[in-house]
């Protein structure tokens, strides 16, 4: 398979793997699930402290403590940094349906073909961190060694993500085909 043959293909993998989660209303639901889940954690973990005073209060301060970091995000990181966090949330969403839809055709025994998925997870939860994940886990430090405050981490995750997202594809289709089937 020639260069041009592999991008095609992958293209039309990553269109599907992202299309998926419309497909039903099931999908769908759990989608937009996932992403406000997705969001609403890369948010409040922007700043924990602020975040768990907040919310420690009250739940009723949810809202106020949403649009406050989503607001500081803006104004610190600008457009591109809340497009970060807003696409590692769409795209979260997309793997998490994926690989729920995977799961629940193969089962728990086909649990390798599932690996092409689990990656981007991983590397969704892991290079989203902004200052975030990092925070929780005590090494908020650490993103002051990173060039360009930890913003090409999380560009690579998010790459690593779009590439198992397209290596795997359409969740209820087969992607791999054989050479001599062509």
């Amino acid at each position: 398979m020639n260069r041009h043959d592999w991008i095609g293909k992958f293209g039309r993998n990553l269109s599907d793997a992202i299309r998926y989660p419309f497909e039903s209303w099931r999908g769908t639901i759990g989608f937009v699930l996932v992403t406000f889940g997705t969001y609403t954690l890369l948010i409040l973990s922007t700043m924990p402290e602020f975040a768990l005073q907040m919310l420690g209060d009250g739940l009723h301060w949810f809202d106020y403590v949403l649009v406050s970091l989503t607001e500081s995000v803006y104004l610190t990181d600008g457009a591109t940094g809340l497009g970060i966090i807003v696409s590692y949330a769409l795209l979260t969403g997309v793997a998490v349906v994926n690989a729920v839809a995977q799961l629940r055709l193969i089962g728990l025994s086909g649990a390798t073909s599932v690996s092409g998925v689990l990656p981007g997870l991983v590397a969704s939860g892991c290079a989203s961190c902004g200052a975030g994940l990092l925070a929780f886990l005590g090494f908020a430090g650490g993103l002051t060694l990173l060039p360009f405050d930890g913003t090409l981490l999380q560009v690579g995750g998010l790459a690593l993500l779009l590439f198992f997202l397209g290596r795997a594809g359409h969740p209820e289709r087969c992607v791999v085909s054989l050479e001599g089937s062509q």
